[in-house]
Order: structure tokens, then C-alpha cells, then sequence
């Protein structure tokens, strides 16, 4: 019940809350004012949704890319600016029938985004990574364990987290942007077959962060402390056969993206612990991944589909890969802060991301809901 209860107060958060959309009429119309009066540009269907501004790069001088899209980035109610690069010809300007598969005007290109600066910002200039299980966000999942398990077969997981970035800021008179800010996170695990849905542990983490992007790349850089912790009725139902572990360490990594057309993304990376316990624990790790957001919608619901798999490979298990695949889709018209929520299946094979269960190797399928940026 408790899990369940988790469960429904995360869906009701994540789909009751809600802000002001930006006036895009507004927004639209200052822009292309901008770029009339100051720059010589006339963009008269100037393409903004939700505050996003899209520009083609090849109606825009060069040598003023940088200057327009820090202009245009400062309009109140802007969230970004990217500037589209089409690798095939631009879609039709019609009105899709409600149940119509259309493609995203600027699907099919490449994009330099540029996003808004200063305090609390709004976006971030790194993506969040939809298949690792330790990417901070809120969500609450159903795990079906197959063969060997940690408690139980019938599985919940829940978490609360967030990436909040606290500053941005423009390097130069380039588009090259970096931000800095606070990433944190609650994994809780529940066992749905124990008669008062036994928390079986959590995992708190939480570090600060910096990113830069400049145009289709961008890089993440955390120090980040980790703690886990068994649940209660866990223990005592547990207590005689359960090895119980104080797992805690401070621990940095990096992560480098790329964002290729048609909504492909591979990204990779590393990192090491600096303070252990327990004291015998390896400490190199590598991670690596591809995701596909698909440029094709389906206008009905505003839905479209995505795909990801995020591999990881810990030396203190002998470098085996562990592997998490997600798929599912993404509702673009349930958003809060340009975060949208998805609903997924997942697989998982390797050694399991719960903490204190990190010798052991687990496999699962579930389905569960997410919201993400």
C-alpha cells in the first residue's frame, strides 16, 4: 500500500503541476522585431512553441550568430533559442488532422541551442539520461524480477530528484554556454509481496554540478556523495541471512554528449571514488549510451516514441557490463518547466543499482512512469 500510495502521489505531482506558458504571439513578435531593426533579418514566421525559439542558420548572418541568439535569449518569456541546420528538406507548413504522425518543424536538423542565462535559469544545457538508473528524477516504477532476486520477485521503485541549475552565463561573444548548480536524489526500493510493502532500502545522493554546450556537444561534470540504507522491516525480516553494508563514498565523474539528426544522441564517460566505505570497494567505472527521441509526433496526443540504452562497466565487478534499456513514450503536451512526462518499459541485467545489493547480479523487466527534462 505504502508503495502504491508513492506511486499515485508522484502522478498527481507531476501532472497537477503546472506554470504559465509564455505568450508565443509575444514572444514571436519581439523577436522578429530584433531581427528586423537590428540585424537586417526578416523572418515574418518566426517558428516559437512553448517559449522555444527555432531560427533556420541559413537565413541568419554568421558573423551575427552569436549576437542574435544572446538577444533574442533576453526576451522575457524565452526559454532558448536554437538555431536548425536542416539535413533534409523542411517539412510542409499544414495543419496535421488530429490523428496525423507529423514531423517536428526543425526535426530533421541539427541544432545549436542557446538558452536563457542568469539566476535560476530555466532548461538545461545537458540532457538528462533516460536509461541510466541513477539519473536524479521523479518516477515510480514496477520490477518484475527474473531468477534471482534481491527481496522478493513483485518489485516497486520510486524516486525524487532533480538537476536545478543555479546560474548560467554565455562565454564570451560565443554561443558556448556553462551553468552551474545542485543535483539531487531519493531511490527508494519497496518488496510488493510482503504484507506491508517492505521498504527494502534507499539511496540518497546528492553533489554539485557544472555543464558547458556548445552547439550539438555538451559535457557534465559532478562531485557527488552517495549513501545507502536498509529498510527496517527488511532487517527484521532479514536479519539472520542479510550481510548488512555501510555503503558511503564521495565520488567525481564526466560525462561528454553529442546530438546527431533525427533525434540521435551517444554520449560517454567516467569516473572514480575518493572516499570509501567500505574501504575495499574498486573505484573506476565507465559509462556510455545512445538515445532516439523521435522527430516523428503523433498529434492526437501529442506523443512520440524514445528509446535508450545506458551501459555501465564498474572495475569492482570485474568490468562485466551492466545494462539498462528504457522504451516507451513522451507526452509533450503534459510539461512543466519544458520537463515531460513519459511512460516506459525497462530491462536491466547486470549488477544491481540498489546500493546495498551492488555484488549482486540481478535481472528485471518493468514499466513505470517518469518525468523528465
Amino acid at each position: 500500500m505504502r508503495f502504491f500510495l508513492i506511486f499515485i502521489t508522484t502522478i498527481f505531482c507531476v501532472c497537477s503541476a503546472s506554470a504559465a506558458s509564455p505568450d508565443d504571439s509575444y514572444v514571436a513578435g519581439y523577436a522578429t522585431a530584433i531581427l528586423k531593426l537590428q540585424f537586417g533579418v526578416d523572418l515574418p514566421e518566426l517558428t516559437v512553441r512553448n517559449g522555444n525559439i527555432t531560427l533556420p542558420a541559413d537565413k541568419l548572418p554568421a558573423e551575427d550568430l552569436a549576437r542574435i541568439t544572446q538577444q533574442l535569449a533576453e526576451i522575457p518569456g524565452v526559454t532558448k533559442v536554437e538555431i536548425a541546420e536542416y539535413t533534409a528538406q523542411q517539412p510542409p507548413q499544414t495543419s496535421p488532422t488530429p490523428t496525423e504522425v507529423v514531423v517536428d518543424e526543425g526535426a530533421l536538423a541539427t541544432h545549436s541551442t542557446v538558452l536563457a542565462t542568469g539566476l535560476l535559469p530555466e532548461g538545461h544545457l545537458f540532457k538528462p539520461l533516460l536509461a541510466d538508473p541513477r539519473w536524479n528524477h521523479f518516477s515510480a516504477t514496477y520490477r518484475n524480477y527474473v531468477g534471482k532476486k534481491v527481496d522478493g520477485n513483485h518489485n516497486g521503485s520510486v524516486s525524487f530528484g532533480e538537476t536545478i541549475p543555479f546560474y548560467r552565463a554565455n562565454i564570451g561573444q560565443s554561443i558556448v554556454q556553462w551553468e552551474v548548480g545542485l543535483q539531487a536524489g531519493v531511490f527508494s526500493d519497496f518488496n510488493l509481496g510482503a504484507p506491508s510493502t517492505d521498504l527494502i532500502n534507499t539511496d540518497f545522493i546528492g553533489g554539485l554540478y557544472t555543464s558547458v554546450r556548445a552547439g550539438h556537444a555538451s559535457a557534465f561534470a559532478r562531485i557527488y556523495h552517495q549513501s545507502s540504507h536498509l529498510g527496517d522491516e527488511f532487517l527484521l525480516r532479514k536479519l539472520s541471512d542479510v550481510e548488512r553494508i555501510n555503503l558511503s563514498y564521495e565520488a567525481a565523474d564526466l560525462r561528454l554528449s553529442y546530438e546527431l539528426p533525427y533525434g540521435i544522441r551517444v554520449y560517454g564517460g567516467g569516473g572514480g571514488i575518493f572516499r570509501k566505505e567500505p574501504s575495499t570497494i574498486k573505484p573506476w567505472s565507465v559509462q556510455y549510451g545512445v538515445e532516439f527521441r523521435s522527430p516523428w509526433r503523433m498529434e492526437l496526443a501529442q506523443m512520440r516514441p524514445i528509446l535508450a540504452v545506458d551501459i555501465k562497466n564498474h572495475e569492482q565487478n570485474r568490468w562485466n557490463a551492466d545494462v539498462s534499456a528504457r522504451a516507451g513514450i513522451q507526452f509533450d503536451n503534459f510539461q512543466t518547466f519544458n520537463r515531460k512526462l513519459q511512460f516506459l518499459f525497462e530491462y536491466f541485467n547486470g549488477y544491481s543499482p540498489t546500493g546495498q545489493f551492488y555484488r549482486e547480479k540481478v535481472e528485471y523487466i518493468g514499466f513505470g512512469a517518469h518525468y523528465h527534462y
